[in-house]
């Protein structure tokens, strides 16, 4: 590097400036830090400090707390004559506790840097292993990144350090050692030897200026040692309860009617302004208004079945939170304008509004039997029988064989069960998505080990695939009437093959052609295929509980059918 270009970079006037620039609570601040590689050496390590202790940090650009300090010590003193040791958490009286802690094993075992167990039970974060990243759940659902920690960096969320120094009832000193090395003497680059310390509202530096004398590559270095103090956010907001201030929900007016001039009406979902059946807030629209909304609304669910379940009349949200809804139609979801304000988080109120539409016709008749006359009554959409179905399948299995027919799905293919459904458009690739799913859980999860141990081992050799071992195995235990679906089994697998898995031509529209593709909406065709498969789901729960693949049926019965009676629809 030229001379002026060393000069500068031994001056650490950027450094300093990014160090102690503003910062917003979003920001992910660096509060470790090991960096070496080229002519400079930069060091950042943290310390808390009580807020009483400002003004002792603040007095010189020393630091408070040193790498591997921290952990658990005692210390030995003597008082009336007599020795005692007292036992120190953080290995010190200072009051100053660390917030990243070196986790040092002497070269047996990989060193690392880890976060304050407090802090992350504060927060109550989850640690992402795979990442090594530091997640916060909100009330809402919503996932926050709050820390990242990587081998030579460790990052975390301004807005968590200051709430968590809140309660504390301290500061965070950012500590650092930045160090820039020239190949030039502090004489070629016009720099006079020594320095002095600074101090400017919550930071204290001091700027250093040296020769090495000949020794190593490098000729001079510039120093940059000090402290930059973060305040903590007044206890109110700290969010934590019995300190911080009570968040104020806000409700979404949704679309309940329309007036005779043909324009929408609309009314706040706030529970506590709604008229019930007690006699509050006479004239108001009653909390069980009906409010509709294009089906599409929970696409958005099904995209995210790690956090969301949708189910028979029920949305949820992990543990966090849920709202009865009537998903009981073809082209639309209802739900009652209270439940709306009370359940919802403003942030899915505002998702739903986005999918709001004028009243058109009424609840269904499943949704108002169970909400309105309290009556047990089943769901009759075809995604919600299939879920019944496929359980009612394994416990047979269970109870019948001892293993299931249908293996359980891999975590990684989980998803595929449970958003099984009718979509609510004609987008293709939503089709393609639905039709891959549902032959990973019908076909792809077929027990071939089990079922290799009832077809005749003459017979095992020439089977190539899970739906011939299946149609095996049920022609070995005398099982009559499955051709029927078995077909079915062989014209799904074509069809996931055939679009899903590879480019669409010829041969898909014939496949397809099969299921009515072209000649129906994907949303009728797809609602046809779901049928088929809960016939042949009722069709395997009829065999295992006849006892026919080996196990004992769940009745006795004299002689031995040929046919398999299919399990009720109740």
């Amino acid at each position: 590097m030229t001379v002026q270009a060393d000069k500068e970079r031994l001056s650490q006037a950027r450094t300093l400036a990014r160090l102690r620039r503003d910062l917003d609570l979003t920001e992910m601040v660096t509060v470790y830090q090991s960096d070496d590689r080229g002519p400079h050496s930069h060091g950042i390590y943290c310390a808390l400090v009580p807020s009483s202790q400002i003004e002792r940090t603040l007095a010189s650009p020393t630091w408070d707390l040193m790498h591997g300090h921290g952990l658990p010590g005692a210390v030995e003193y003597h008082r009336d004559g007599g020795k005692r040791v007292e036992y120190l958490r953080f290995g010190d009286n200072s009051g100053v506790e660390p917030l990243v802690i070196d986790r040092v094993f002497h070269k047996i075992r990989p060193d690392y840097v880890e976060l304050s167990e407090e802090f992350r039970l504060f927060h109550d974060l989850y640690h992402d292993h795979q990442l090594d990243h530091y997640i916060k759940i909100d009330d809402d659902g919503n996932e926050h990144l709050v820390a990242t920690i990587e081998p030579n960096r460790v990052q975390v969320r301004l807005k968590e350090i200051r709430q968590f120094l809140a309660i504390k009832e301290m500061h965070l000193s950012i500590q650092f050692d930045c160090r820039e090395y020239s190949e030039h003497t502090l004489n070629e680059l016009g720099l006079s030897e020594g320095g002095g310390d600074h101090r400017d509202g919550l930071a204290c530096w001091g700027l250093h200026y040296g020769d090495f004398g000949g020794i190593g590559r490098y000729g001079a270095f510039g120093r940059l040692l000090g402290v930059r103090l973060i305040e903590p956010l007044p206890k109110s907001k700290s969010g934590f309860w019995g300190f911080g201030e009570e968040r104020e929900k806000h409700y979404v007016d949704f679309i309940i009617g329309v007036d005779e001039n043909g324009d929408e009406v609309l009314h706040t979902s706030n529970p506590d302004v709604l008229a019930d059946y007690f006699g509050g807030n006479r004239g108001a629209p009653h909390y069980l208004t009906p409010v509709h909304f294009r089906k599409q609304v929970l696409d958005r669910y099904y995209q995210q079945p790690g956090k969301y379940s949708v189910e028979d009349a029920i949305l949820r949200c992990g543990s966090l939170w849920s709202m009865y809804l009537d998903n009981h139609h073809d082209d639309k979801v209802c739900a009652w304008l209270g439940d709306l304000g009370r359940d919802l988080p403003y942030e899915h109120q505002l998702h739903w509004r986005a999918h709001n539409i004028p009243p058109q016709g009424g609840m269904s008749e499943t949704f108002i039997r169970r909400q309105i006359l309290a009556q047990c009554t089943d769901s009759d959409r075809p995604e919600h029988v299939f879920q019944l179905r496929y359980e009612e399948l394994a416990k047979a299995c269970e109870t019948c064989l001892g293993w299931r027919l249908l293996l359980p799905l891999d975590p990684g293919d989980e998803h595929h069960f449970q958003c099984v459904r009718v979509p609510a458009t004609d987008e293709q690739r939503d089709f393609d998505e639905l039709v891959l799913g549902l032959t990973k859980v019908l076909i792809d999860s077929l027990n071939e080990k089990q079922l290799n141990a009832i077809i005749p081992e003459e017979q095992r050799k020439d089977l190539k695939g899970s739906i011939s071992r299946l149609e095996a195995a049920l022609a070995a235990c005398g099982a009559t009437d499955a051709e029927e679906h078995i077909a079915f089994l062989r014209r799904l697998q074509n069809l996931r093959s055939s679009s899903a898995a590879h480019r669409k031509g010829s041969n898909y529209r014939k496949i397809a052609s099969e299921f009515g593709v072209g000649g129906q909406n994907l949303r009728t065709v797809f609602a046809g295929i779901l049928r088929q498969a809960l016939e042949y789901l009722d069709y395997l729960v009829g065999v295992v509980r006849s006892g026919r693949l080996g196990g004992s049926p769940e009745s006795s019965q004299s002689g031995e059918p040929k046919t398999v009676a299919p399990a009720s629809r109740s």
